[in-house]
Formats: C-alpha cells, structure tokens, sequence
C-alpha cells in the first residue's frame, strides 16, 4: 500500500509540474533583441518609446534590448533580421522605412523580402520631410535659393530615405548644380550644418522640432518647402504647415506618379517586423502587444512628449496590406531608382 501510494504522489507531482510548465508564458524569463538602425536619430526615439510600453503587454513581461546595425540605408539591418535572426520570436527588427524603396527598386545589397516579413506594425505613419539652409546663406526665397550654385546637401548614405529626400527637393526646386555630401548619421549632419561644412539638408519636421526648434523658433535656418506624408497633411507648426508642398512644382502626371510612390514608401515609418518562420502563436502573442501598445493613452502620451509628435499607428493588418498593395509600376520604379543612386539628376 506504501508503495503505491509513493507511485501516486509521484504522478501526480508530475502532472502538477506539467500544468504548471504548460501555464508559464513563453517569454518568462526571456530577452527579445530589437534589431534598429538609427541610435541617435528620431527614429531611435520611437523605438525606446514603444520598447518602454511593449513589455508589459507580454506576458512574461520579458526583457527588451536593442543592437544597432547601422550602414546601407537601413539594408543592414533587415538583412540581419531576414537572414541571420533565428525565427523563434525573440528577435525583431525596428526597420527604416527605406527597406521598402530600396527592394522594390531593385538596390543592390539588399538580401531581405518585404513581402515576407511578418509585420507587428508601426508607431507612426505621418512623415513629412523639409528641406532648409543656413540662415547665413540669406536664401530666404526660393528665387535665391535656385539662385545659389553648388549648395551642398548633406545626407546619411546614399540610397537613405534623407538622400532620396534631399534629391527630389533639388529636383523639383530647379537647384542648380547641387552637390550631395554623405557619410554622417542625423546627429552629425547637424553638426556639420552647424559649423558650415554643408549649406543644407532635407530632414524629418519631427526630427527638427524634438532636436532644433530653435532652428525654427529663432529663424536660423530658412526653410523653403516640404513633402508630405500623407500627402493632405499639414504638421501642427505654422511656420512647417505653410511651406509650399513639393508636388505644386511637378510638371506632369509622371513627376506626380514619382511622388506618390515615394509617399506610399515612406508611410511604413520604422516598421517592426519579425523573421519570417517565426512560429504562429508567438506572432500572435506580439501582435496582440503591439495593437495594445498603440491603443495605450500612456504610450501616447509619452510618445508626444519624447518625439515631438502625435502617434499615427498602424495596426499589423494595416501595415501588412499596405507592403500588399504598394504601387510597383516598372517606369516609375526605374526614375525613382535615379534619385537613389550617384548619377547626375534626370532632366526636366
């Protein structure tokens, strides 16, 4: 009798520990890697802020960190997420938005599938960039600014979403003979701006307003135009919300088709993606958190406070339809592909 109910103690110890292992959540105890490519940038800024609010919405509450990979406009990093990060839900990537652009126009380096990344979402989906020179310059029209020869615009590398950006400016603003200097990161180009080793720089608005608003505030930069994304949206400072819009200088339907596949690019603002493989009821699990963390007042809230700028998120679904449905036409994709590369600008 002892014996066997020394046998029965132990099976059900047994089954005890199996419901116990069965109700412990997968990511107890555990670290998930946040792939990103931007540490000093504003895009830096929005993944800190959903990292803070993302760990508490798994269960397990695991712990976040993040591993830079900087270089290639962002293709670094969605190459080490696609290829090397293993698809067990402890690895992410916080992208830029230029992977998208880079693979649909066919860049080189690039060794990663957007249509086959698993898409947790993004904070932000409004994106609007400026361009502006020293005030020391005295380019305070557009007259003078195509006026001015060989002004030169600093970027990150080429192919990064400020170089396309700083390239469509001069081309549709008609700047004569531009010259694009790169090879700093966003703090270091403003530095360089700062001590006159370039004139100029195209630049996210949210990234001048949380970093430079005196730039704005004390008039020492001139701002002269923008490109919004989304294309009706105004940023909520006045002196950004009147500058003229980069489409009221196209001169035909190809120019303006060239400029919506640029918007529907830079929608996807710092998409968070996972590998694909990735195991169902993990993507599932992070979706959840994420749609969580974007409904959430206190991310909000925090999120204003650190980027300078409201929330526009876009769910997984969203996210992912948006990649589906992305305009790819051939002769768009092949003018656009000019403005990413180091050849002259294409003539008018």
């Amino acid at each position: 009798m002892r014996n066997r109910l020394v046998l029965l103690a132990a099976v059900l110890g047994s089954l005890s520990s199996a419901v116990v292992l069965a109700q412990t959540p997968y990511y107890q105890g555990k670290t998930i890697k946040i792939i990103n490519n931007d540490p000093g940038g504003t895009a830096g800024l929005r993944v800190r802020v959903v990292m803070t609010h993302l760990r508490k919405y798994i269960p397990g509450n695991p712990t976040l960190i993040i591993e830079f990979v900087e270089g290639g406009g962002g293709r670094r990093a969605a190459n080490q997420v696609f290829q090397n990060a293993k698809p067990d839900g402890l690895t992410l990537g916080a992208l830029s938005s230029s992977i998208i652009a880079l693979q649909v126009m066919k860049e080189t380096g690039v060794m990663y599938d957007i249509d086959k990344f698993i898409y947790l979402g993004t904070p932000i989906s409004e994106n609007h960039n400026v361009i502006y020179t020293r005030r020391e310059l005295g380019l305070n029209s557009l007259d003078k600014l195509r006026a001015a020869s060989g002004l030169r615009l600093g970027a990150q590398e080429v192919g990064a979403v400020a170089y396309v950006s700083a390239r469509l400016f001069a081309y549709f603003l008609d700047l004569k003979a531009p010259k694009f200097v790169t090879g700093y990161n966003s703090l270091e180009a403003d530095v360089a701006l700062r001590n006159g080793e370039i004139d100029s720089r195209s630049n996210n608005v949210t990234s001048v307003l949380s970093r430079n608003r005196d730039w704005i505030d004390k008039g020492l930069m001139d701002f002269h135009a923008i490109i919004a994304v989304p294309k009706d949206d105004k940023p909520a400072h006045p002196r950004m919300a009147q500058l003229p819009e980069i489409e009221s200088f196209a001169k035909s339907d190809r120019e303006r088709k060239l400029l919506t596949m640029w918007r529907s690019f830079r929608t996807a603002t710092t998409p968070f993606v996972l590998p694909p493989g990735t195991p169902k009821d993990r993507v599932e699990i992070l979706q959840d958190a994420m749609r969580k963390v974007f409904k959430d007042p206190e991310f909000r809230a925090e999120f204003k406070k650190v980027a300078n700028d409201d929330a526009s998120p876009l769910m997984p679904e969203e996210l992912a339809k948006i990649i589906q449905d992305m305009p790819r036409d051939a002769e768009i994709v092949e003018l656009l592909r000019k403005f990413s590369g180091v050849d002259a600008l294409p003539a008018r």
